[in-house]
């Protein structure tokens, strides 16, 4: 399956300051899949070494004789390294004691060797006791599967390609098409073995079981990693569906447990961000820029990383999602607010490009915009409606009257077709990625 990720590999390739590349990610996002695919269509050869219970990758970093490293390789794998026309491939890379750091090494004495390592973001962050190679290494973040790269998989290729142009003329006989593979979308998400099944089968219980059993896997990595917070991440995890089906989605640990305090729970809310299995998303005071100086850490929002796992986690009927317009509305549009955040959260490829998503709400008001965006050029008020009735007060009293001083011009993601005013435009939500594609998100 194509992925965008893709041509930023190809960037890294040819770069002449290029360092070892980690691609982080949550895990069975595709990060395995990807760089065989690019060792395999861009190398001459690859190898590629699993460091997951390996037994002669327990023995390899005993020290960091790069010269070493790689001659105990060559004898393993029966093949040459060859500068310029090998890929040099460890994957779960951090499941062995001093592989990160060794980064450091080859970065200082193979410079010109290409090594990428795959790892999961919290299987990396966890190894405190490590040292991280900081300025020795290149990154790259990837997330699930976008809607234009599950449009791509569905063989529409072209009808993507007219989506990212934004031609609204082209666009509007396509309309129906697109709303359709959005619901189809909403219930199968963008973990590329939900995908694959969904592609192969269009079967929606063999669909729902593939998200169940990723689901599963998250569940026991909660204990795996951390026996003493297990019970709390599980907790904070499996509320996170409730949450968003909220009026006001500001996250509330009363609905984590009633009671519940901040001080008890955040370690287990950062474990989940860490994992990259949720987002957070903080409240702003004011959309000047940077946007990250005027954020409150302690009011946020919570959206999972996947709207396929969060319809399943929520236990919507498929029928229902796939069939009826009333998917992008349920649950108070937690569906598709998560979509949204979810398609321009895939934009920010390089990690720790984390700071430039928000949203606004005032205390004792009802003023709220779901998200503010840090773009290239500008900031970005942006209202999401799951249906077409459009009706609201917010995104107009923020962008004409609250902040009319900073000339915003906002921006409103519905089922409605596009449409344009001068304080406002709409887009129909099947073109958010390819809209915030050609915005640009944070500062180059």
């Amino acid at each position: 399956m194509k992925r965008f990720i893709y041509k930023n590999l190809k960037k890294w390739k040819d770069s002449p300051t290029r360092k070892p590349l980690i691609l982080l990610g949550a895990r069975q996002v595709g990060k395995t899949y990807i760089l065989k695919q690019f060792g395999k269509e861009e190398f001459d050869n690859m190898i590629y070494v699993n460091c997951h219970n390996n037994p002669f990758v327990e023995s390899l970093f005993v020290d960091f004789d790069i010269d070493r490293i790689i001659y105990q390789i060559e004898l393993q794998y029966e093949q040459r390294i060859t500068i310029g026309k090998t890929l040099l491939f460890f994957d779960e890379i951090q499941e062995v004691k001093n592989g990160i750091p060794s980064l450091k090494y080859f970065c200082e004495n193979k410079r010109d060797l290409h090594v990428v390592v795959a790892g999961s973001l919290l299987g990396i962050s966890l190894r405190e006791e490590e040292s991280f190679p900081v300025g020795k290494v290149d990154s790259l973040r990837m997330y699930p599967m976008t809607f234009d790269e599950f449009l791509i998989a569905n063989g529409r290729e072209m009808l993507t390609e007219c989506l990212n142009t934004l031609d609204t003329n082209m666009l509007a006989p396509h309309h129906n098409t697109l709303v359709e593979y959005l619901r189809q979308y909403y219930f199968v998400g963008g973990m590329p073995e939900a995908v694959l099944t969904w592609l192969d089968t269009h079967d929606p219980k063999a669909t729902r079981e593939v998200q169940r059993s990723i689901l599963s896997t998250y569940n026991r990595d909660f204990g795996k990693h951390t026996k003493t917070e297990a019970e709390r991440i599980r907790m904070v995890w499996n509320s996170v569906p409730t949450q968003l089906a909220k009026e006001n989605k500001k996250f509330v640990f009363g609905v984590v447990k009633q009671g519940a305090r901040a001080a008890e729970y955040e370690k287990a809310i950062q474990w989940l961000v860490d994992a990259g299995l949720i987002y957070r998303v903080c409240r702003i005071s004011k959309p000047e820029e940077p946007l990250h100086f005027y954020a409150d850490a302690m009011c946020y929002k919570v959206f999972m990383m996947d709207v396929g796992l969060l319809a399943c986690m929520s236990g919507a009927r498929s029928k229902a999602m796939l069939l009826g317009m009333e998917v992008f509305s349920e649950f108070k549009g937690a569906f598709t607010e998560n979509f949204v955040m979810s398609q321009i959260k895939s934009l920010e490829k390089y990690d720790g490009m984390d700071n430039n998503i928000f949203y606004y709400s005032k205390d004792n008001s009802p003023l709220e915009v779901d998200f503010v965006i840090q773009g290239r050029d500008r900031v970005i008020p942006v209202e999401v409606k799951a249906e077409q009735n459009v009706r609201s007060k917010s995104l107009s009293t923020f962008v004409n009257q609250e902040f009319s001083k900073y000339a915003l011009k906002g921006l409103r993601c519905s089922m409605l077709p596009f449409a344009s005013q001068d304080w406002m435009e709409n887009i129909p939500l099947y073109a958010t990625e390819s809209y915030f594609t050609k915005e640009g998100i944070g500062c180059d």
